[in-house]
C-alpha cells in the first residue's frame, strides 16, 4: 500500500530537527545576470552562492528555493548538488515545466507553490509575488522571488511588509530563516 505524504508533513516533520531556510533567483550558468549583479563572470558568481549557502545551510536543513534556478537550461542543475541539506523548489517563470524530472535529479521536491505554517503564521511560497487579495483569505506573509531588487509596494508607495523578498540579491546571496526575514 503506498501512502501519500504533503510538504506540509515534509515540513511539520523536518522542522523538529532543522532548520528551514528561503531563497530564490539563483540563475545558475547565467552569465548576463553574473554581469548584473556586479560578479567578474558567471563562475565566480556562482561559486559565491554555493560559498554563502553552505556557510549557513547544514545536512538536515531544510531550504525552500523559489525558482529560477538557471534560466531556462537543465545544464546547470548539478550545482545544486554542491548545495548542502534537502532542497524543495518552487518553480519559477524560467523553470521549464518539461525539465522538473531532471531538476529532481538534484533536489528532494518540485511544487507550483507552498502554504506552510511558520509561528502559527500562515505563509505562501511562491516565485511571482501573489495578488494583494490573497491576504484577504487567511494569508499572513508571501515570501517569494521573481522581482530581485525590487519590493511590493502597498497602495501608499512604500514597502507592503507582508511580501518578504528573498531572490539573492535581497538576501546577500545567503538563505535566510523566517525569523531572519521578519525579525521576530
Amino acid at each position: 500500500m503506498t501512502s501519500v505524504i504533503t510538504i506540509g508533513q515534509i515540513t511539520q516533520k523536518l522542522k523538529k530537527m532543522s532548520t528551514i531556510r528561503f531563497c530564490a533567483d539563483p540563475h545558475f550558468g547565467h552569465a548576463n545576470m553574473a554581469l548584473n549583479r556586479k560578479f567578474h563572470d558567471v563562475f565566480y558568481h556562482d561559486e559565491h552562492i554555493i560559498d554563502q549557502w553552505n556557510s549557513v545551510v547544514y545536512k538536515r536543513d531544510v531550504t525552500y528555493i523559489l525558482g529560477d534556478i538557471t534560466m531556462e537550461k537543465r545544464t546547470n542543475y548539478d550545482i545544486l548538488d554542491r548545495l548542502s541539506g534537502i532542497k524543495i523548489v518552487v518553480m519559477g517563470n524560467h523553470d521549464m515545466k518539461n525539465h522538473a524530472r531532471s531538476l529532481l535529479d538534484h533536489v528532494d521536491h518540485v511544487a507550483g507553490a507552498i502554504k506552510l505554517r511558520l509561528n502559527g503564521l500562515n505563509v505562501m511560497l511562491t516565485h511571482i509575488p501573489v495578488h494583494p487579495m490573497e491576504f484577504d483569505y487567511k494569508l499572513d506573509f508571501n515570501i517569494h522571488g521573481h522581482i530581485h531588487s525590487q519590493v511590493v509596494m502597498n497602495k501608499l508607495m512604500k514597502p507592503d511588509p507582508r511580501y518578504i523578498g528573498v531572490s539573492m540579491e535581497q538576501i546577500n546571496y545567503t538563505p535566510k530563516t523566517f525569523e531572519e526575514l521578519t525579525k521576530i
